[in-house]
């Protein structure tokens, strides 16, 4: 698990009217919250964010954040939940979380398949059912994936949770065995050859020439 360096600023006002005077300026409001202390409230440069973004990605990130320039006030974090606005896609509010490097969280991580299941040679559908799962683990144990191998699937095969191991120090929580990846069967190609086959004999009913008797002149 990375560390990513963020740099942030303190800020004092609140509110909407205050929230607009930052994203105008291309800083996005921010606050985090410490299990033992009072919130606290910052600013974080839209371009350096959206560069970490682009990047890194959305999920799973922990932080090394740097308040005021102070080195004396870095805590680590992890990103807890990103506001956007819906039309714009500009980012309105960041919530992070400071965290211990020696506790368990909780946190998302994407499911990345890698290999060509022997069912999808066979003209069969890969369908990513969880495309994230959740894990509780340490930040320093945390995976930037979950990969799971997909080649030994053939059609009708799936991939359950309880099938996935991370080792003992990663937890994927769970109350049932719910399915993460299946192969499924190409019933949308035979039926679109079914298709074309009844077209093609409607065709053939059509140019078929008429049994009927010439008159005589």
């Amino acid at each position: 698990m990375e560390l990513i360096e963020l740099s942030a600023k303190s800020r004092e006002n609140k509110g909407k009217g205050a929230a607009r005077k930052l994203r105008k300026n291309n800083e996005i409001p921010a606050i985090v919250y410490g299990a033992k202390k009072d919130p606290a409230m910052l600013s974080i440069d839209n371009t350096e964010f959206i560069k970490i973004i682009r990047e890194h990605g959305s999920m799973g990130l922990f932080f090394n954040l740097n308040i005021d320039g102070d080195s004396g006030k870095k805590k680590s974090v992890m990103l807890k939940d990103i506001q956007m606005d819906t039309f714009s896609l500009n980012y309105l509010h960041i919530d992070l979380h400071e965290i211990d490097m020696d506790t368990e969280v909780t946190m998302s991580v994407l499911v990345e398949t890698i290999g060509e299941s022997i069912g999808v040679k066979e003209g069969g559908l890969l369908q990513i059912i969880r495309r994230e799962l959740d894990v509780v683990c340490k930040p320093t144990d945390a995976p930037e994936t979950i990969q799971i191998d997909i080649s030994d699937l053939d059609v009708g095969d799936a991939v359950h949770v309880e099938d996935i191991d991370l080792g003992e120090n990663i937890e994927i929580p769970h109350d049932v065995n719910f399915t993460i990846i299946t192969i499924g069967a190409p019933t949308v190609e035979e039926e679109e050859i079914e298709e074309e086959d009844e077209l093609l004999e409607e065709g053939e009913e059509a140019a078929a020439p008429l049994d009927e008797e010439t008159p005589e002149e």
